[in-house]
């Protein structure tokens, strides 16, 4: 099993990139679909959020609202770690049942924009990170996701710098280009990690 760790900050185009792998034969893991599965009604993560912040973050049918923590937690640092402390353990845990899963000859890509901030890229034999200049971000974040100026920066600010990113990288894909160039660059980092497979 290879373990490759997938990252990018958001807007960056790294939800493309994972598309393209898993096309080409990679078992994706996906932690913002973990994030979302750890905090299910029942789970103990959900628990100790309404324990930290309050049943008032939860829907009538007890499911977290998570624009509403989000708006919460993106504005207070303290708050965010305080999540992150309750839910990241979580993820991981989920994702290495996951991996157990995907048999001895796969490429597993571990698909997380906060790869670096949980340290899981320790746990990776190559990291891909994704990256864009930081108005590219914003400029994605508020024509594609609809989202004020202010939150686009506020959620770039709550994520690792691209520098941080880098420092890891053993494979960096700008992705400033059309879709085709993405893919090419794509196909040529794939094929190196189906050699790296053996």
């Amino acid at each position: 099993m290879l373990r490759v760790g997938l990252t990018g900050g958001i807007g960056s185009g790294k939800s493309e990139v994972s598309a393209m792998l898993a096309e080409r034969g990679a078992v994706i893991i996906d932690a913002d679909k973990l994030a979302r599965e750890v905090v299910q009604p029942g789970t103990p993560a959900l628990a100790r959020i309404v324990e930290r912040f309050g049943a008032g973050i939860l829907t009538r049918d007890g499911e977290l609202d998570r624009p509403k923590l989000g708006s919460l937690v993106f504005a207070d640092p303290s708050a965010l770690k305080d999540l992150e402390t309750i839910t990241h353990p979580a993820i991981l845990a989920r994702g290495a049942e996951l991996e157990e899963l995907a048999g001895p000859e796969a490429i597993v890509v571990h698909d997380n924009p906060l790869l670096v901030e949980m340290g899981a890229y320790k746990h990776c034999d190559f990291v891909v990170v994704v990256d864009v200049p930081e108005d590219v971000q914003i400029e994605r974040l508020v024509q594609l996701r609809g989202m004020s100026e202010a939150d686009a920066r506020a959620r770039i600010a709550s994520q690792t710098g691209g520098k941080n990113r880098a420092g890891v990288a053993d494979f960096i894909i700008g992705n400033t280009g059309s879709l085709d160039e993405l893919a090419q660059v794509v196909g040529g980092v794939w094929a190196k990690l189906v050699s790296l497979r053996g």
